[in-house]
């Protein structure tokens, strides 16, 4: 699990209750419950997103909630490590060797590159190949974070709504003077609730799921590469140097020497 995701989540809901309860105490959470405003701000900016994709995009992009709690599972320097252990055993032994060290690889887009090479695949179909499916992968990618973007744009522009039809209610009661605090107050919560929908919500999810995406498709180019340098007969520790590149240079130096290609 991603323990940054999870401890953001709960300590930007923390701070708006304390925020909330500071000095009257809990009791103070009841005026910030409101269902009209919750049933405008969160079923009418629903709606909006809705709308504007298809249901199974909606319905996929809302279950990529559960992404960004996910630890990332690609992990660069191991893929790197990887691609090293294939280009000393191809150096050592010829590519059609790669096949069987192939089936001990649960990564499926490695392990279809691999096979393109085995085949003996020309080296631009290769990368042609793997490139388009790098651009599917991301394209479903964007797709998902998208539902999350058009909900942090419509949500506060559906908080600003019911505040009008909340101010126009208010309105109406002018000549109560009793009614027209309780009345504003209901009137700015949609607008409260909408800053939370896409400043609390739908901004941290949109940026830990591009941040995923970033990382997920730098560790496809690095796959592509390594296969292509394999194919292509360079030397593992050329291919180390070269696949090193995309690394920060503290994660460079957290990669043990122990790992590096043979000579």
């Amino acid at each position: 699990m991603d323990i940054a995701t999870l401890v953001g989540f709960l300590l930007g809901l923390v701070m708006t209750v304390y925020g909330i309860v500071v000095d009257d105490g809990f009791g103070a959470l009841g005026n910030f419950w409101n269902f009209p405003s919750v049933l405008i701000t969160i079923g009418g900016s629903m709606s909006g997103v809705l709308a504007s994709n298809t249901m199974a995009d909606f319905i996929n992009g809302l279950k990529g909630i559960t992404l960004v709690f996910k630890a990332q599972k690609s992990n660069p320097e191991e893929v790197i490590r990887n691609i090293i252990d294939l280009s000393n055993t191809a150096r050592k032994e010829g590519l059609l060797a790669l096949e069987e060290a192939a089936s001990n690889i649960e990564d499926e887009f490695l392990k279809k590159g691999i096979m393109l090479v085995v085949d003996g695949t020309d080296p631009e179909l290769v990368r042609g190949i793997l490139e388009t499916d790098l651009t599917c992968i991301e394209t479903r990618h964007k797709q998902v974070i998208g539902v999350w973007d058009k909900w942090a744009e419509l949500g506060p522009a559906w908080g600003m709504i019911g505040t009008l039809i909340g101010l126009v209610n208010m309105l109406k009661k002018l000549d109560d003077p009793s009614a027209i605090g309780p009345a504003m107050a209901v009137a700015l919560l949609t607008t409260l609730y909408g800053s939370l929908i896409a400043n609390w919500l739908c901004n941290p999810i949109i940026a830990k799921l591009k941040v995923n995406n970033d990382t997920e498709m730098m560790v496809r180019d690095v796959t592509v590469e390594g296969l292509l340098s394999i194919q292509a007969g360079e030397n593992p520790r050329v291919i180390e140097e070269k696949l090193k590149s995309f690394l920060s240079p503290k994660a460079r130096a957290n990669m043990s020497e122990g790992a590096g290609g043979e000579a």
